[in-house]
């Protein structure tokens, strides 16, 4: 039917990993691409076996040819390389998890807009300084990922002699792998890049001096709010102009497990790109790891925490998770009677969050500011509050509180009157009952009677004693 239908554009679409293909499928898929003036997309996401059969069926020129997004299925890399004759002089979208190494794909396509490298086999093969010389023909792309499929040791990745390389339209750059074999990567300049996104697999250190050269090299990777979180096996980094989160410039995960290694892995990234949140003013903490025991590992020293810290000398607005507090209080308080005011000198808010009460809470450390000169708001928060509305929140928590007491007040005088009321209504009653009562007693009873005589006479003796003396 191919054959016989009229000269237009051909996309091949088989992304469907819960459905195997069939030999159908494949002979219709090759017949398509043996079309190679008419292929226009493809999109093929098959397993290791069969993927090479369509790699290899591309090795000639594909004139028209836009988007192509070819690989394995995930967690399934594969070593397949594409065939030396291939090219796509058009091709301005590249997605692949194909071995890039010598890869036309990345060695005659200059038009790209997008170039995705997912699931890279590490290999010395494939340095840094191979990719940025294939960049450096690129001034047009605006997205490009490169993502390893495991780490590989940073002692193996060589240094490029390339000085840096400019990416005039680069707006994302998206990471992973070693922190090694990034420092080569950014010698990359992308003066207009708006989101970075970096993954780390787990290792001891991380020497990025090159990462801060990069990044202020952009003029949109400005951050205002920097969200830290720590999960069970991984530690996350977020930043943004402000806690909107609209814009995430930054994006950072490091995969490393328990919660000492965490923070030592933050504090080496925040120490190397420190003068890029020197102006953060909004600073979360979140500990979302449900089952964080009492492991030693899970113990962090204070001056790992202090550290961390002391990369954020603007912050105003504090949020710490009620699940952090614990841990936290003690590391913020001051160590043989020294106030340590150079820790987030400008702080102003702290906000307890998920606390219903700060009751018990930081009192060390907003007691120790307070005696400094140097006064710290502390705040019970369902959730953050950006810096700048905190005070209005303030207010409007003081409001509602006293609302309540004024509810409360109104309420108890309601109550009140009611029991006045009630006690009114029964006043009658109770007099009614009484009298009965006496004129029963006076009627019905002779011992009352005669009870009643004696007393007057008692009485009518006494007064006349006392007349006689």
């Amino acid at each position: 039917m191919l054959a016989h239908s009229p000269h237009l554009p051909l996309t091949i679409w088989y992304t469907n990993g819960n459905r195997e293909m069939t030999a159908e499928d494949e002979e219709g898929a090759l017949f398509a691409l043996s079309h190679r003036d008419r292929v226009h997309r493809i999109a093929l996401c098959t397993p290791v076996s069969k993927l090479g059969k369509f790699i290899n069926a591309m090795d000639e020129e594909f004139p028209i040819l836009d988007r192509i997004c070819i690989g394995s299925q995930p967690g399934d890399p594969t070593g397949q390389m594409f065939p030396k004759t291939f090219q796509a002089p058009n091709l301005r979208h590249a997605w692949t998890s194909c071995r890039p190494i010598g890869s036309p794909l990345v060695t005659t396509t200059v038009c790209l807009v997008n170039l995705e490298l997912m699931d890279i086999p590490p290999s010395p093969l494939f340095p840094p300084s191979h990719i940025l010389t294939r960049l450096s023909l690129m001034s047009q792309l605006a997205t490009l990922r490169i993502h390893f499929h495991s780490p590989h040791p940073n002692r193996d990745v060589e240094t490029p002699e390339v000085t840096h390389v400019m990416l005039p339209n680069l707006q994302v750059f998206s990471y992973r792998g070693v922190s090694a074999y990034l420092e080569g990567l950014a010698r990359i300049r992308a003066p207009t890049l708006k989101v970075l996104d970096v993954q780390f697999f787990n290792q001891l250190t991380f020497t990025v001096p090159r990462l801060l050269e990069f990044m202020r090299a952009s003029e949109f990777l400005r951050f205002g709010a920097v969200k830290i979180t720590f999960d069970g096996d991984s530690l996350g980094l977020m930043a943004g102009p402000d806690t909107s989160w609209q814009q995430r410039s930054l994006r950072l995960r490091i995969m490393c497990k328990h919660l000492d290694w965490q923070v030592a892995s933050a504090v080496q990234i925040f120490d190397s790109i420190s003068p890029v949140v020197s102006g953060v003013e909004d600073l979360m903490l979140f500990d979302v790891d449900p089952n964080r025991s009492a492991n030693p590992r899970d113990e962090v020293d204070r001056t790992q925490w202090c550290n961390l810290f002391r990369s954020f000398s603007n912050v105003k607005s504090l949020g710490i998770q009620a699940s952090l507090s614990g841990r936290l209080s003690h590391s913020l308080c001051s160590v043989d009677g020294e106030v340590p005011l150079e820790l987030l000198p400008n702080l102003e808010v702290l906000q307890h969050l998920g606390g219903s009460s700060v009751d018990g809470v930081f009192t060390s450390f907003i007691r120790e500011r307070r005696q400094g000169g140097h006064s710290v708001d502390l705040v019970a928060s369902s959730s953050y509050v950006p810096q700048q509305h905190v005070q209005q929140y303030m207010r409007n928590q003081e409001a509602r509180q006293q609302g309540q007491v004024q509810v409360q007040k109104e309420r108890w005088r309601q109550e009140q009157e009611q029991r006045r009321q009630e006690a009114e209504r029964l006043r009658p009653q109770e007099q009614r009952r009484g009298q009965e009562e006496l004129r029963w007693l006076q009627e019905e009873q002779p011992w009352y009677k005669e009870e009643l005589r004696l007393q007057r006479e008692v009485r009518r003796l006494q007064r006349e004693v006392r007349r006689r003396r």
